[in-house]
């Protein structure tokens, strides 16, 4: 097991001691730094843009878990931010060896190895490692994009924007099917994120223009995957669309539980809240282009 510097890794996963993880020492019990890296495993199939489950059955497989080692450098304590790094550092035929480490800032506390075998579910007998698979983490290693987003009309790209919509806003919210659909899909331009084993994980649409000013909504992104800029991906695809048909501005109507997400872009939110759909909604806008 190597020492290891920040540097060396891509992924970051970063948490806070809690008072559940320290023992009568006040310092992290040891069988939680385990728990620390699968968390962090978890995490780093998102940076992936990859849903799990739905992965794994794409891929007729799962990943289990064959060896896990720990080497101890210093002790994390109560309240402390600790980074948990990760990265896939070797693919065999049916293996993957992740190297993992725990910081408290610059200070490498802990040292990991992972070794994880895919195989069939439920057999849990070996299977060589997808080439799909492989391509997703060396790329992702290698510092290459996750997503790709496409942009077209309803008939490139309705199929699967709708299968997003339909389990975000019908499945998940609860909108009825009535309110979801409309005709506005047939003259507007969609956007759809594809991870790297083309599984569709995001839409949104951008309506025709309105005296300069541009209409985005139907933003929807796979539930695993929110927080992870898959969906500022897709609203600046739409963005770029818009400011190169001329339009000055954009206007969206924001679900109040994703202010924060749209003020982070440079958006501004304009009048009171009110209910579409029975949720809670916002008017924000922005000048085009985005803010960085």
């Amino acid at each position: 097991m190597t020492t290891s510097t920040r540097e060396d890794f891509r992924f970051g996963h970063r948490l806070r001691v809690r008072w559940a993880e320290v023992d009568m020492q006040k310092i992290v019990f040891n069988a939680h730094y385990l728990m620390y890296f699968d968390t962090a495993v978890a995490d780093y199939w998102r940076a992936l843009a990859m849903p799990y489950e739905e992965a794994m059955h794409l891929l007729a497989g799962d990943i289990f878990l064959k060896k896990a080692s720990v080497e101890f450098h210093a002790s994390a304590h109560l309240d402390e931010r600790l980074d948990v790094a990760l990265k896939c550092a070797r693919i065999g035929t049916s293996s993957m060896l992740f190297q993992g480490a725990i910081f408290r800032g610059e200070q490498l506390l802990i040292a990991s190895e992972l070794v994880y075998v895919f195989a069939d579910p439920t057999t849990q007998t070996s299977r060589p490692v997808p080439p799909d698979l492989r391509a997703m983490l060396t790329g992702f290693e290698a510092g290459e994009p996750t997503l790709q987003v496409k942009t077209g009309s309803w008939a490139e790209l309705g199929e699967d924007a709708r299968r997003i919509r339909t389990e975000v806003f019908v499945h998940e919210q609860g909108i009825p099917v009535e309110l979801e659909w409309d005709e506005a899909d047939a003259h507007a331009v969609h956007a759809v994120a594809y991870n790297r084993l083309g599984q569709a994980v995001a839409t949104g649409r951008l309506l025709p223009s309105e005296g300069g000013v541009a209409k985005i909504g139907r933003m929807a992104v796979h539930r695993v995957l929110r927080g992870g800029g898959v969906g500022e991906q897709v609203l600046r695809a739409l963005a770029l669309q818009a400011q190169q048909r001329g339009d000055r501005a954009i206007e969206l109507h924001a679900q109040r539980t994703a202010r924060g997400f749209y003020a982070r872009l440079g958006f501004q939110q304009h009048g009171d809240p009110y209910e579409e759909a029975g949720i809670p909604h916002l008017t924000m806008t922005s000048a085009l282009p985005l803010a960085r």
